[in-house]
């Protein structure tokens, strides 16, 4: 296997990024009193994703690499959770929700696959 020259060869990085640049799309639109509110708080949680996933690719240790893409993981279910009350309070038009919820559903699988496979090749012993 091949080992990746950058994080930014990373499908679930690349996709981490496409997910920033549409919830800041999305939240541009938000009401004016939310700035400080809403729409700081999924913008942080949409940039957290690329940014521990990066953070994580660069360290030395396996564990380490883990846990950042644990916490990009939750920082994904932050703003997922804040893109549901961004729609029920009508910030969001539902065709504009639907699809950046599809991201994060995709975004979630890839996070949980690469976790996956990292925990199973560090349990497979080297020929």
């Amino acid at each position: 296997m091949n080992k990746l020259k950058s994080y930014k060869e990373l499908l679930v990085w690349q996709k981490a990024i496409d997910i920033s640049l549409e919830v800041y799309v999305l939240s541009h639109a938000f009401p004016k009193e939310e700035a400080f509110g809403l729409t700081n708080q999924i913008r942080r949680a949409s940039n957290s994703i690329s940014l521990n996933i990066a953070e994580g690719y660069s360290r030395n240790s396996t564990k380490s690499y883990l846990n950042f893409l644990n916490i990009a993981q939750g920082s994904l279910l932050e703003l997922e959770s804040g893109l549901i009350l961004a729609e029920r309070l009508q910030f969001v038009k539902p065709e504009n929700f639907k699809k950046l919820y599809t991201l994060i559903t995709e975004e979630s699988k890839m996070l949980s696959s690469i976790m996956r496979k990292i925990e199973i090749k560090t349990l497979t012993p080297n020929p």
